[in-house]
């Protein structure tokens, strides 16, 4: 299905002729559409007062997500959780020491989370790394409505409002949309991360490494493997993701830059937005009087934007960057315990079949903005750490962390030679000038 409603914003002229005849009559039929979700107008005009339209609600977020939990279901920790989950990471730390020169990190007492403590400690950085998104969205919604109505006062459901007013109520309404998708996204993931890290993603403003042991024991399920070198092969990768976070602080930032990149190419065609809203109503995929079905539709692609080139490049850029980190990962604890796990192969191998059917960044960046991150890309990112090590040594392939600009492009992951080569300056320099 194409975009639901968003564009490119090199459309032809045809599309932008298209786009001037709409008719801002149709807000009114569209905003008493919305009111059939429970949307208040009078109510959200107040609720926006003083506040951006393009911030993402972190109590929606919380509540959607606690609600997801709720119905799925917890375990309480027991004293035997917290000492199992310390004695792990305990483990894994000093195994690791020999196979990064990033330092230890501190294993807390405290080193084991509920299902719930994980989504109260990551909602933070799951709202920071959506918000560019979202950004992105009221901006390309507020350029179509001034296109399309100037600043003339329409009639809207009952109000007479001012363009400004209106582009508010539209923003707001679009990010509630992505609050509520991200609400249940980090829902789902809270019954299936088995770490605080497990996302692969910067998320906590400390990185400390904690195991969630519910989640653990669920993920060893059906493996026939001793729960005791699972939970070591999990702490490993946790703390080996730990370690790497705390060595590269620019990490968020160059993520949020990548997705802020993605949203400033979103543009906005309401006809087209109108079309598909009818379309999936008359079909049944988007029922307005079932909040739920909207997330639904968010999940099914409804609203991924058709991507231009600086789009796809941001996403490009994404994608080899969460391969690397995935591949980092693999890699170094592939190095830590092959020879000390006795069922590391089969653990390694049910490692890479969950991460390339449901992926926690798969789930949360096909949800938001379609990308996904193919298997086939992660396998060249593991092989391009392990043989950049071949080539040099720990510090080598440690220290390509300490930029962004030393990461290696999509293109270079399948020539690690060629792209140390590319780093390296010459002693001699004569034969340059």
């Amino acid at each position: 299905m194409a975009g639901f409603g968003f564009t490119p914003p090199n459309s032809s002229d045809d599309d932008k002729d298209e786009n001037k005849a709409f008719d801002p009559k149709n807000f009114g039929e569209i905003f008493q559409q919305f009111t059939g979700m429970g949307l208040n107008l009078e109510s959200l005009i107040g609720a926006l007062t003083g506040q951006s339209s393009a911030t993402l609600s972190r109590e929606l977020i919380r509540d959607l997500s606690r609600k997801f939990l709720t119905a799925h279901g917890e375990m309480p920790l027991t004293l035997t959780d917290v000492a199992e989950s310390f004695e792990a990471l305990t483990l894994a730390d000093l195994w690791l020491n020999e196979v990064t020169i990033f330092p230890a990190q501190p294993i807390g007492e405290s080193s084991a989370l509920t299902r719930r403590e994980w989504i109260d400690s990551t909602l933070a950085g799951w709202q920071e790394l959506a918000e560019p998104l979202a950004l992105g969205i009221s901006e390309a919604m507020t350029i179509m409505l001034e296109e399309n109505l100037g600043g003339e006062n329409q009639g809207v459901a009952g109000f007479e409002l001012p363009t400004s007013a209106i582009s508010t109520m539209m923003s707001a309404l679009m990010t509630s949309m992505m609050s509520t998708q991200l609400g249940q996204t980090i829902g789902t993931l809270s019954t299936t991360v088995t770490g605080a890290n497990d996302v692969a993603l910067p998320l906590m403003a400390n990185h400390r490494p904690f195991l969630i042991p519910e989640n653990v024991r669920a993920w060893g399920k059906g493996l026939e493997i001793p729960e005791t070198e699972v939970r070591i092969f999990l702490a490993l990768r946790e703390v080996a993701a730990a370690r790497l976070f705390v060595a590269t602080p620019w990490l968020r930032d160059y993520i949020r830059e990548s997705i802020a990149l993605y949203g400033r190419g979103i543009r906005v065609d309401m006809n087209a937005m109108t079309e598909q809203a009818e379309e999936a109503i008359s079909s049944g995929d988007f029922d307005l009087n079932n909040p739920e079905s909207m997330s639904k539709a968010l999940a099914g692609g409804m609203f991924t934007p058709e991507e231009t080139p600086t789009q796809k490049g941001a996403l490009e850029r994404l994608e080899t960057l969460l391969a690397l980190i995935e591949g980092w990962i693999d890699a170094t604890v592939h190095d830590a315990a092959h020879e000390r796990i006795p069922s590391f192969i089969r653990l390694r191998e049910a490692q890479q079949r969950v991460r390339a059917t449901k992926s926690p960044t798969q789930l949360l960046f096909a949800t938001l903005i379609g990308l996904e991150v193919s298997p086939r890309r992660t396998r060249e990112a593991i092989n391009f750490w392990e043989q950049i090590l071949k080539i040099g040594d720990l510090a080598t392939r440690d220290q390509i962390w300490d930029e962004a600009l030393l990461l290696p492009s999509s293109e270079q992951l399948t020539e690690p030679e060629s792209y140390l080569k590319s780093r390296t300056v010459p002693d001699d320099l004569s034969g340059l000038l």
